[in-house]
């Protein structure tokens, strides 16, 4: 049973991490035309862009008030007790609720968006990038609910799928606004209007979104399921069942919370305490914050976003665990968590690292020594700003929320305790060290607490983890070699011939630590069917 848990979970993170590279890459690869097109405007656009997006992102997060992952948890128990009446009760009553709660959210982030844009420090500017950005609020509570369905149902093809979709659809829109704006149209460029249509692209990507998960709802026949009014078997009213859905949830807005929280922290500190700590422009520290939170950001959220669906897939297969008291397979499941985060992270972190020259080449051109020195900097703390979430969801899974919730906040008062001496002493690197410092607090403390909840083996961990390294080290060799070969015959330093360092530097890596992985019998340890297939494929 444990085995094909484990497979269940191989399969959903295949579904999620496909649909988060597909995602994301497309999200990091249309800056390389957009950035262009915005020139000369380019990085207080990508600014302006990021401070939007940071406040809608924390919109959303208080607009889907941890029901997505809630409701994932409550479908995967009550499917998990045989009683699928009482989880389409659940969901209907939720959606209802999520419609309303989208409305007013959307209302009040259009309201408050003058205040908001000068308490960021991006003044008249960023209004209207907020105001659109406030459509999409409208339904998006409707769309993570009925991505949390699925997910609890650890059916993950429809969840992938409508993020790729909004994702394409999204990009279209975006590219050819900004396209017509900056390039087609004559006199005078409007960068602000571009960066609007940009982020007006949101919405558009949001309709997409649902229109596909509707489709796979008729699809899959459980639309008329859901609004089948047949009595569930567990005996509770309609309002004690969705009290105790948002009670549920608090813990995952909270624990979910902290990437944004972080982020908006930095957005509402950095250029106002920078501009009284040192001599720079308002306009000089906009380009600043564009180097650490949107140009990095726009790269390093592509590992952390797929190292991030390990949570989304295995918290419905701990909790339907933990939920049935198979305490073994909790167990085994968490310890398999942190073989799969480690067989991830730690291999893409390094190469990133190695290439990061080259990779920021790519999507921003040739960068100066602070550009690189944040690149790398923002890449290694990927770990340890995904680590300590990802413990914090298998706390929540395994009915310990208020544990979850006591460590992020020990890491959030830390955040709010180091900002202003790191500003003061370390400037633009200030967000960083007081970033990494509070995290890794939080990592250590709840790596602790995670061992005694579950009960899982460390030592099986750290065998494989020590193991993965000795890999990732032959992997970095490689890459440093065949960089070093490279730059031999590519003498140019442009986008063109960084992109073909990457692709082969980087494909070489990825061949090397597959091929390694599956020769001494890692590969298949870690995934199982899915390992042999791989290997199979590769030919080793």
């Amino acid at each position: 049973m444990e085995n094909n848990s484990q497979e269940k979970m191989v399969s959903g993170t295949a579904w999620l991490s496909g649909a988060n590279i597909v995602s994301r890459l497309l999200g990091a690869v249309y800056i390389i035309p957009w950035y262009a097109w915005m020139a000369p405007h380019s990085a207080e656009a990508n600014a302006l862009f990021s401070m939007g997006y940071n406040i809608y992102a924390f919109f959303i997060l208080l607009s889907t008030v941890g029901i997505p992952a809630a409701i994932s948890k409550e479908i995967s128990r009550y499917h998990a007790l045989d009683d699928e009446e009482t989880a389409n009760r659940l969901l209907r009553q939720v959606l209802l609720f999520m419609l309303l709660i989208g409305v007013v959210a959307a209302i009040v982030m259009y309201v408050f968006s003058p205040a908001m844009s000068y308490a960021s420090g991006g003044g008249a500017n960023l209004i209207p990038v907020m105001r659109s950005l406030s459509l999409s609020i409208l339904f998006i509570p409707v769309v993570a609910t009925i991505r949390g369905y699925f997910q609890g149902l650890n059916q993950m093809k429809a969840f992938a799928v409508s993020q790729i979709y909004e994702q394409i659809v999204r990009i279209i829109w975006m590219l050819t606004a900004v396209f017509m704006i900056m390039k087609v149209s004559s006199g005078y460029k409007d960068w602000v209007s571009a960066v609007t249509q940009s982020t007006t692209a949101a919405f558009i990507g949001v309709i997409a979104s649902l229109i596909a998960l509707v489709y796979y709802l008729v699809k899959e026949k459980r639309l008329f399921k859901i609004f089948d009014f047949t009595p569930g078997k567990t005996k509770i009213s309609t309002g004690r069942l969705l009290k105790q859905t948002l009670i549920t949830s608090i813990p995952f807005l909270v624990t979910g919370s902290a990437i944004q929280l972080f982020k908006l922290v930095d957005q509402m500190t950095f250029v106002n305490l920078m501009l009284k700590f040192t001599t720079y422009s308002q306009t000089q520290l906009n380009v600043f914050f564009a180097y650490f939170a949107a140009n990095v950001d726009k790269i390093t959220m592509i590992v952390i976003a797929i190292a991030l669906t390990l949570g989304d897939v295995g918290l419905p297969l701990i909790t339907a665990a933990y939920t049935k008291r198979k305490r073994k397979e909790t167990a085994g499941l968490v310890a398999y968590n942190f073989q799969l985060f480690a067989a991830f992270m730690i291999p893409a972190v390094i190469g990133m690292a190695l290439l990061a020259k080259p990779l920021y080449t790519v999507f921003y051109g040739v960068p100066d020594s602070m550009q690189l020195n944040l690149f790398v900097l923002y890449i290694f703390q990927s770990i340890i700003l995904t680590l300590p979430i990802l413990i914090w969801i298998y706390m929540q899974a395994m009915q310990n929320s208020r544990s979850a919730m006591k460590y992020f906040l020990i890491s959030f008062v830390a955040k709010l305790l180091l900002q202003v001496p790191s500003l003061y002493l370390f400037h633009v690197y200030g967000p960083f060290v007081s970033s990494s410092l509070a995290l890794l607090l939080g990592t250590l403390v709840s790596i602790r607490r995670i061992r005694q909840i579950s009960g899982y083996n460390p030592k099986n961990v750290w065998h494989k983890t020590l193991g993965i390294l000795l890999i990732t080290g032959v992997m970095g060799i490689s890459v440093i070699v065949m960089n070093l070969i490279l730059s031999l015959f590519l003498k140019s330093t442009g986008m063109i011939t960084s992109f073909i360092n990457v692709l082969i530097s980087g494909g070489l890596g990825i061949y090397v630590y597959l091929f390694l992985s599956a020769k001494l019998g890692l590969l298949e340890k870690i995934l199982g069917a899915q390992g042999t297939s791989i290997r199979r494929r590769l030919h080793i």
